[in-house]
């Protein structure tokens, strides 16, 4: 669908029934999976794809609250017929995506001794090979990696001792150099995932109050992000004898991104600075357009458009191009009373997007 009418795309359904919580869904084969505050527990649901009915709801720890509301930050990550959940109070577990039976489960912050932030954990768990990667933030144990298949602790970054923050890690080669890369409380960092080696540490993107965007990999370069004042930082990567060095290429204040993330499409980041809706060229950081377009929120793409979503639950549609802001259609998504800071979903044909305890699902394909 490249245009929206005012009242947005089709519903296909919608479900109240997940409990509180601010992660997003990941969707895989005939399932929708999605974190939520159950009563008092903190829970994973797996919802029927066609019409959203539950198929089974796993327990897995107390609930977790803070000043911006109760329940689960983080996604599912689906491998394979394994699930990959983090409740917001650190508790790791592996479940089998058929029943959502457990196989595994550990209590990184007691296990690690780890620091929960302030709003809560709110990472999503990596999978990369027979790896699980988490970031507990304990002083000698900034990250670590468990066996996905046993939950055995394979490696800890002893060299990392920050609190965590609130961004999900990525992973990527570097030369050869496998490396994991996140945003902690205290700095960008990059870990080596052979033996959890703390590669760099680079402090200037960080904020002392919520570090929240995911970095962005390409072309042996990374990019930071964050708000209060901070802004956006690419660095390029080398290595040398089988460890990465950083150079910082530039530091900009026009994408200071607060919680909704930027995605690089075709050379040029975009993403919120602040409330702005911004377009910077990635090599240079060269502004190319801004607007203010649903206001400050997430960010996801597909098929050449940006669906942006706004904290106040308005939902846009916008043309992926570096020459100037174009709009495609806009429309009003239920409203929790909460800030919407779930990121849409864009799958198979379908926009999914959450807020608080509800998920509501629009058809993108063209009548």
């Amino acid at each position: 669908m490249t245009s929206w009418p005012s009242s947005g795309p089709a519903g296909v359904w919608v479900t109240s029934d997940l409990g509180a919580g601010y992660g997003s869904v990941a969707v895989a084969g005939d399932r929708v999976f999605v974190q939520g505050m159950v009563g008092e527990e903190s829970a994973v649901s797996s919802l029927d794809l066609d019409d959203g009915a539950l198929v089974w709801r796993q327990s897995l720890s107390p609930g977790g609250y803070s000043s911006y509301g109760s329940g689960p930050r983080g996604t599912p990550t689906v491998d394979g017929d394994r699930l990959y959940v983090l409740t917001e109070i650190g508790e790791l577990a592996c479940l089998r995506v058929q029943d959502g039976s457990v196989v595994w489960q550990r209590d990184i912050l007691g296990d690690f001794d780890g620091r929960n932030p302030n709003w809560l954990m709110s990472e999503s768990p990596l999978v990369d090979g027979d790896l699980v990667i988490v970031t507990p933030g304990g002083r000698d144990a900034g990250m670590v990696a468990l066996d996905k298949m046993s939950g055995e602790t394979v490696w800890v970054s002893a060299e990392l001792g920050d609190r965590p923050g609130y961004a999900s890690p990525v992973v990527a080669d570097v030369d050869g150099v496998r490396t994991v890369m996140t945003l902690t409380d205290e700095a960008g960092v990059g870990v080596r995932t052979s033996d959890g080696l703390l590669m760099w540490r680079y402090e200037r993107v960080a904020n002392g109050t919520a570090n929240i965007a995911t970095p962005v990999f390409h072309d042996n370069k990374v990019f930071y992000t964050s708000a209060y004042g901070r802004g956006g930082a690419l660095l390029g990567l080398t290595v040398e004898n089988g460890v990465v060095r950083t150079k910082e290429l530039y530091f900009t204040r026009n994408l200071q991104n607060h919680h909704g993330g930027v995605v690089l499409i075709d050379g040029y980041l975009y993403g919120f600075n602040e409330s702005i809706l911004t377009c910077i060229e990635f090599s240079t950081g060269e502004v190319m357009w801004r607007d203010r377009s649903v206001g400050k929120g997430a960010v996801t793409y597909a098929d050449g458009h940006l669906y942006v979503l706004s904290e106040n639950n308005v939902m846009g549609l916008v043309e992926a191009s570096p020459v100037e802001y174009v709009e495609k259609g806009r429309f009003q998504t239920p409203d929790q009373s909460w800030p919407s800071w779930a990121h849409p979903v864009v799958s198979g044909g379908r926009l999914y997007v959450r807020s608080q305890e509800v998920l509501a699902v629009y058809d993108l394909t063209p009548p």
